[in-house]
């Protein structure tokens, strides 16, 4: 049966982020199996009436997000202050996310009759906004789900904790959803107990058939392997695998693709030419390149910590997988993979459940008979 279906956000097609994604593969599913859907974002003139008209797809511009970040030079002191004030301004007042508090809260005036609203973040203001305009004798939708990537007030990768007041904003939308939408049932210790009965397991989906990797046998002349993904000095930090693999007579190519340029380059010159630091590209290049890797990488995994989305993609490139915990590094198991034995590859988890249709399912089924 044909439900209406209103998704709200601000990272879609063609942007590459797994919110982008999460986004953007919710809203083309839900549309190819009869759904009639609104998506809500900062619409895009150029790319996304072309999407529009390929996947059914009705989407709705909230506005140009116009704030920024104050930029006080190229001199050693501006940079200084720029960073500065950057970071000041987004820990105190989540800034210049906040504006799609507003944005969103006006744009969500005109909507109304959904039997579905699904808000994704990050950022935590896609939730505030709605959270703003969502009232009892408001007819937006029958049910709202808030869908959660990264926790915000229980965010362990950051350096700095977010200060205390918004706690209250937290427990303040969080009591007018129906529902929260985790990866993992693991990740509700990061959130406030009182807020656990109303989450919901929904782990990151992906059309699985939209996936093209190297099919033929890898055959690289010296062993090969990728991370991709965002590092942190707090968690995902690459400094133990790199302190150990500079040390190694045997040659050998890591490929990184990342932007966390500050944590790997350090170790560039030591490696000579064996590490390398690559730029982003496209989801779908990307995963085709994984593919041709002997094996892949993945930093501090911790199912209470990190979103699974990584080795979502990992697990479609069908490439054995080196798990590193810095607190319980192991040199013997990089040397066994480097010599091309993999029996102590990470175990991946079961990939059926994160087909996008079977997410799908797992939305639709929350909305009220």
């Amino acid at each position: 049966m044909c439900k209406k279906i209103l998704i709200v956000g601000s990272s879609f097609y063609p942007q590459n982020s797994p919110r982008s994604f999460r986004t953007t593969e919710l809203a083309k599913e839900f549309s190819r199996q009869g759904n009639d859907v609104t998506v809500l974002i900062p619409k895009n003139d150029v790319e996304h009436p072309e999407f529009e008209e390929k996947f059914g797809v009705r989407i709705k511009d909230i506005g140009t997000l116009r704030w920024r970040h104050a930029d006080f030079g190229k001199s050693k002191l501006g940079r200084l202050m720029t960073r500065a004030s950057k970071r000041i301004l987004s820990l105190f007042f989540e800034f210049p996310d906040i504006e799609l508090l507003f944005k969103i809260r006006k744009a969500l005036k005109k909507e109304h009759g959904y039997d579905l609203l699904i808000s994704i973040a990050v950022p935590y203001p896609n939730h505030w906004g709605v959270a703003s305009e969502w009232r009892k004798n408001k007819n937006i939708a029958k049910t709202w789900v808030a869908d959660c990537g990264d926790p915000f007030m229980g965010n362990r990768m950051d350096s700095f904790n977010k200060p205390f007041y918004f706690m209250y904003v937290e427990k303040w939308f969080m009591r007018k959803t129906d529902y929260v939408a985790i990866t993992k049932k693991d990740f509700a210790v990061n959130y406030y107990p009182e807020f656990h009965p109303k989450m919901v397991e929904i782990p990151q989906g992906f059309n699985f058939n939209d996936v093209k990797i190297f099919d033929s046998e890898i055959n690289n002349s010296v062993p090969t392997f990728a991370f991709a993904g965002g590092l942190f000095s707090t968690g995902r930090n690459p400094s133990v695998l790199l302190d150990y693999l500079v040390k190694q007579p045997k040659d050998f190519k890591f490929i990184l693709y990342t932007r966390s340029v500050d944590l790997v380059s350090p170790y560039l010159e030591k490696s000579e030419g064996r590490i390398e630091v690559r730029d982003y590209i496209p989801r779908s290049e990307l995963l085709y390149n994984l593919s041709q890797m002997d094996f892949l990488v993945n930093f501090e995994y911790n199912p209470k910590e990190q979103s699974p989305s990584k080795l979502i993609d990992y697990g479609l490139c069908k490439r054995p997988v080196l798990n590193i915990i810095s607190k319980d590094f192991n040199p013997e198991v990089v040397d066994q993979f480097l010599d091309g034995n993999y029996e102590n590859q990470f175990e991946m988890p079961d990939m059926d459940q994160y087909k996008i249709e079977n997410v799908c399912d797992k939305f639709l089924s929350l909305i009220p008979n």
